[in-house]
């Protein structure tokens, strides 16, 4: 549960872009005409974080919009007064170059009562195809994968471009991101529809053929491949992705480097990968697996890192069985 690093964002279609933040305020949050919600945006994201706003007072007149530079990247923490807008709301919505997804500011919001959305690195290509979907699809998907997967003891993910892992849940409980957020305290991505865990160990190897910050798209036949020891990425292949978790294991040690998620796409409506962590990891038929943060979802690692790599081509094995990925056009 991520974002992505695309650096600038154009909006080029008003009435796109408007009824994208339309069906986020009303259909996914049911923002109310009685309930105070925030729209946290960057200088970057401003535009959509703008349409977000205006949206939002078409629901309520307690709808406020507040701005800060880009963080350094994803997993960082906002400045305080920025958190502080985030707990004081009742609904908030997140539209930023780095996500907010994985950081305490969010988890006290969400902890504190609020709901809400985190948009992390959203363009316009992705506000507006993400959002012409039918969340109460989406919302079915999820259940049905969770029926699959909850209760297993392993989960074995391989590939045919080498991925061979598998991941150990234990008590931890898996998460549904519906985009359908409507309970107090309740919390997705948008654009949404993934089902994920925070497994408490994993072993083995996983090679991304997708999408990774900091390349984006990976060209065809460009991967990353990640070892896995007891729950910990011992090595990474490509040096840019490398030194990114360096750089947040200078703060924070071994924690930079634990396996943080196991996520399983399940929006049919997304058909192709686009560069965009955030949209791409909910496509159906695709895995993703996180590097870094994980207390936002389940675990107990505190990271300034969250990093996902999606593979376009997994099978999943629940308890040794293989089981089908819902994929576009399909179920």
């Amino acid at each position: 549960m991520d974002g992505n690093d695309h650096d600038a964002v154009t909006i080029t279609d008003g009435e796109a872009v408007a009824a994208a933040a339309e069906t986020a305020i009303e259909q996914c949050l049911g923002v109310g005409a009685d309930e105070g919600c925030v729209v946290v945006t960057d200088d970057k994201r401003e535009p959509i974080g703008e349409a977000l706003h205006r949206a939002a007072l078409e629901a309520t007149e307690d709808a406020a919009i507040v701005r800060y530079p880009p963080g350094p990247q994803h997993g960082a923490e906002p400045p305080e007064p920025v958190a502080a807008a985030l707990r004081g709301a009742d609904v908030f919505l997140a539209p930023t170059t780095k996500s907010l997804s994985h950081t305490r500011a969010r988890s006290e919001a969400t902890e504190g009562g609020a709901r809400g959305a985190t948009l992390p690195g959203i363009t316009e290509e992705v506000f507006t195809v993400g959002l012409d979907a039918d969340y109460g699809t989406i919302e079915a998907e999820c259940a049905a994968m969770a029926e699959r997967v909850e209760g297993a003891e392993e989960i074995r993910i391989t590939s045919p471009q080498g991925t061979d892992i598998t991941v150990r849940p234990g008590d931890r409980p898996w998460m549904r991101d519906t985009g359908v957020v409507r309970d107090p305290g309740s919390f997705s991505n948008l654009p949404a529809g993934e089902v994920f865990v925070s497994p408490e160990s994993a072993d083995g190897r996983y090679v991304v053929d997708g999408t990774i910050g900091p390349h984006g798209l990976l060209e065809a036949g460009e991967t990353v491949a990640f070892e896995v020891e007891e729950g910990v990425v011992t090595s990474v292949s490509d040096p840019d992705v490398r030194s990114d978790i360096e750089a947040a294991a200078e703060e924070v040690g071994r924690d930079a480097y634990n396996l943080a998620e196991l996520g399983i796409g399940t929006n049919i409506g997304v058909a192709d990968l686009v560069g965009s962590v955030l949209l791409d990891e909910k496509a159906g038929g695709t895995v993703h697996i996180a590097v870094g943060d994980d207390a936002g979802i389940g675990g107990d690692t505190d990271a300034p890192i969250h990093m996902d790599g999606i593979l376009r081509e997994p099978t999943v094995l629940v308890d040794g069985e293989a089981i089908e990925l819902p994929t576009a056009g399909g179920g």
